[in-house]
């Protein structure tokens, strides 16, 4: 097991904690603030073992505050990243799976596939892309674009774990 480098989460106190984990969630700092809430012990000083938990956290939610989770992500190749307004993870996460690199057309298809998928699932289209390319993406796109709502929603929901993860090993 991986402990965190720079920090021990069970010594921190709320503030900090929450503003050191609280943007693992995309603009949901309730998640490490329930985290905490719960209280921590000295084996959430592993990564795995914390980001179990805020997992857990996100998985016991209401569907509402999910729904509202899964809404805080930005298109992959969308508006927010053209404008420079991602947040430095997602810029990160984005610009290393290539998306940055993208032909006109291939951001033209990224644009027809964000509102394909919005429109037919009301959310945006959620991917971990860290490890991922364009291509891989765009072949997901289409995949995905075939299911239904209800595993549409737990997929996002696991993508968004996995980002979470990803953020975690690497702080």
């Amino acid at each position: 097991m991986t402990e965190f480098r720079f920090c021990k989460p069970s010594q921190m106190e709320r503030t900090e904690f929450v503003s050191h984990f609280g943007d693992v969630y995309e603009h949901s700092p309730w998640v490490a603030e329930a985290v905490y809430d719960q209280g921590l012990s000295d084996q959430d000083n592993f990564v795995s073992n914390l980001h179990l938990r805020m997992a857990e956290t996100l998985l016991d939610a209401e569907k509402a505050k999910q729904l509202a989770l899964i809404n805080a992500h930005p298109d992959l190749a969308g508006r927010a990243a053209i404008n420079g307004e991602l947040t430095a993870a997602s810029t990160a996460e984005q610009a290393g799976a290539g998306i940055d690199q993208c032909s006109a057309e291939e951001f033209e298809k990224f644009t027809t596939y964000n509102d394909s998928y919005k429109s037919r699932f009301n959310f945006p289209f959620i991917m971990a892309v860290k490890g991922a390319n364009r291509y891989q993406i765009l072949e997901s796109f289409e995949k995905r674009l075939g299911n239904d709502s209800d595993t549409e929603f737990a997929t996002a929901i696991q993508e968004i774990n996995k980002i979470a993860l990803f953020r975690l090993r690497d702080m």
